[in-house]
């Protein structure tokens, strides 16, 4: 488990030893790539590209582990798209059609298995845009290259054409630990290059304030990774207010913060603050 979500999400780590699982913080001392990171950054507060260094390694030592990534990957992708599938049926029992598809974004997935139902409604000449919400301290598709990358730190992955920070940057441990990942599902990374979809990027203090606000409105408290794609859609109601035009939003509420309340704790004391993207590495 990333450090930073291991110090910040206690109650996840409750819940998996409550079912018998270790946790451990990444980086760590059990693998040759976490000892490496901790030998240069002994403060590190670790990524999901070092979670998966530890996990790829750990899982190649052991005849009875094999390792599966749960996001970024198309086939991941398409799974996912029973989220979208499941949308547009909804959407047609209520008798309308969105003209803007909202998701966080880190690897993909999320956003993905909402959109590319619809994306695909858009190749067939449907008018709707989607947009890809990502942390500014971790703004991959809005601040990253588009080039071939690993999909972990210590590069043991296949390389992947995608969006990337470099797959050495450690992002600021913002507590939407779901969005810190360096790199960008092919399949949303190459839509974005050609233009086909679009990305925001909003800072953790604004994300707060949209989810403070839905949970006033609806009873619900979304995590911080759903409170993206809530700010963002907050933004495209407040400018079709201003334009006086109809426009019917969708967005993913992915999941619920009840595991996440020591970040809402951190913002209701004025204690949270905002992080800017920095890159002070150059991995190519």
């Amino acid at each position: 488990m990333v450090k930073v979500s291991y110090e910040q999400k206690p109650y996840r780590r409750s819940m998996m030893e409550t079912w018998g699982a270790k946790v451990v913080p990444s980086p760590s001392n059990l693998t040759d790539s976490g000892r490496k990171i901790l030998e240069a950054d002994p403060d590190s507060p670790g990524s999901l590209g070092i979670a998966i260094s530890e996990a790829v390694e750990e899982a190649a030592k052991r005849e009875d582990t094999h390792y599966s990534l749960g996001s970024v990957l198309n086939h991941v992708l398409l799974h996912q798209t029973i989220i979208g599938q499941e949308s547009k049926k909804q959407m047609e029992k209520a008798g309308d059609y969105p003209d803007v598809v909202v998701g966080c974004c880190g690897g993909g997935s999320n956003f993905g298995g909402l959109a590319f139902p619809f994306i695909q409604d858009k190749f067939a000449g449907r008018n709707i845009r989607a947009i890809a919400v990502e942390p500014k301290a971790c703004p991959t598709l809005t601040a990253g290259e588009y080039r071939y990358d690993f999909g972990d730190t210590a590069g043991m992955t296949p390389l992947f054409l995608m969006y990337t920070l470099g797959h050495e940057f450690v992002p600021a441990g913002i507590h939407a630990g779901g969005l810190r990942y360096h790199g960008d599902s092919p399949l949303v990374s190459l839509l974005y290059d050609r233009g086909v979809i679009e990305a925001a990027a909003v800072h953790q203090m604004e994300v707060f304030d949209a989810a403070v606000q839905f949970a006033g409105t609806e009873g619900i408290i979304p995590a911080p990774e759903s409170a993206h794609a809530i700010r963002a859609t907050i933004d495209e109601a407040l400018k079709a207010k201003e334009a006086g035009e109809k426009r019917v939003i969708l967005f993913g509420l992915s999941g619920h913060g009840n595991f996440d309340m020591s970040a809402y704790d951190a913002y209701l004391r004025g204690e949270l603050v905002d992080y800017d993207y920095v890159c002070d590495v150059e991995s190519k």
